[in-house]
């Protein structure tokens, strides 16, 4: 019956956004508003395996300040921008579909309890939200296509803070602050499943901020190449990043911080991939381990020094820098 009454809200407002798309104004409906389709929300765009990634784009805009309003705005069909003003306490992993665009407001969105299942779908956008106390992961992707996560703030997921996996392809994962986390980000479900992931699980990982999240910064999988490039590693006390089972991993321009093992081949009881060095600025951190070759990045980049790297995450990552 919750779920009922907020899909009901859902769809009166976007008749509306609808009808209105071509005036100003706005129009509000028990914690839903929705707006012309002409505004995009998400600000920039993704660099990396996820460029091209537009999210709703195009579609109307609704504002959502409550959990009912946002599960059904999220799992809607069709392009969508969804506005989230406020704190969003859900139960469960919910459901995004594809064509989706899913920003906070300032730095008032907030998204905790549960965490948000990218799965089967493509072209979706999550930024600027801060999220925290998941009972499972903060944000799953799989069996999932042009997937750009940006600027959030992320901690504390029972399980992972970020999981790409399941034949996901295209993802950019950038300038995120992890922090409180163990478990941060995998790349690839598990070792037996290489029939689904040789040739996806393509992603790039750039501008993020490592803050003491203990492993997994990635630990990757069968992706081929893996692009690791400018991010902030600090005080990891496990290790920083892990290629294993076929994955072709480079890691470049990062800066690593009090990292005893800023990154190394095999993880566990997964076997080792390869994994390529270069350019990386190890402060009062170990040498690394790497091996093997890496497919090149099929896509232009730019590369920040990476003694320059640290000042930029710190004061560019996470909420309210977008």
């Amino acid at each position: 019956m919750r779920r009922t009454s907020a899909r009901s809200r859902i769809s009166r407002a976007l008749a509306v956004a609808t009808a209105v798309a071509a005036v100003a104004g706005l129009t509000a409906y028990q914690g839903v508003a929705a707006e012309p389709a002409a505004r995009t929300l998400a600000a920039g765009s993704p660099e990396g395996y996820g460029a091209g990634t537009t999210g709703g784009a195009g579609g109307p805009t609704v504002t959502v300040t409550s959990a009912d309003a946002f599960i059904d705005a999220a799992a809607s069909d069709g392009p969508l921008q969804i506005q989230v003003n406020g704190t969003i306490q859900l139960d469960d992993m919910e459901k995004v579909t594809s064509n989706k665009t899913i920003v906070g407001t300032g730095t008032r969105g907030r998204i905790t309890g549960g965490g948000l299942n990218v799965s089967k779908a493509s072209n979706v956008i999550i930024q600027n939200l801060t999220f925290s106390g998941s009972d499972d992961d903060a944000i799953n992707v799989q069996y999932s296509t042009r997937v750009w996560i940006d600027h959030n703030d992320i901690s504390d997921a029972y399980d992972g803070a970020c999981d790409v996996k399941r034949a996901s392809d295209g993802v950019t994962v950038s300038w995120n602050h992890f922090h409180d986390q163990d478990k941060n980000a995998l790349l690839g479900h598990s070792d037996d499943n290489g029939s689904e992931d040789r040739g996806k699980l393509h992603v790039s990982y750039h501008h993020n901020w490592f803050d003491a999240t203990t492993q997994r910064n990635p630990r990757v999988r069968f992706g081929n190449p893996v692009h690791v490039y400018n991010n902030y590693y600090y005080n990891n006390s496990g290790y920083g990043v892990a290629s294993t089972e076929e994955a072709g991993v480079l890691v470049e321009g990062n800066y690593f911080e009090n990292v005893k093992d800023p990154y190394h081949l095999g993880e566990a009881d997964s076997g080792p991939g390869s994994l390529v060095a270069r350019n990386n600025q190890l402060v009062n951190s170990g040498s690394g381990q790497t091996g093997g070759s890496v497919s090149t990045p099929s896509y232009s980049y730019r590369l920040d020094p990476a003694a320059n790297v640290k000042s930029i995450v710190t004061s560019g990552s996470g909420v309210g820098h977008v």
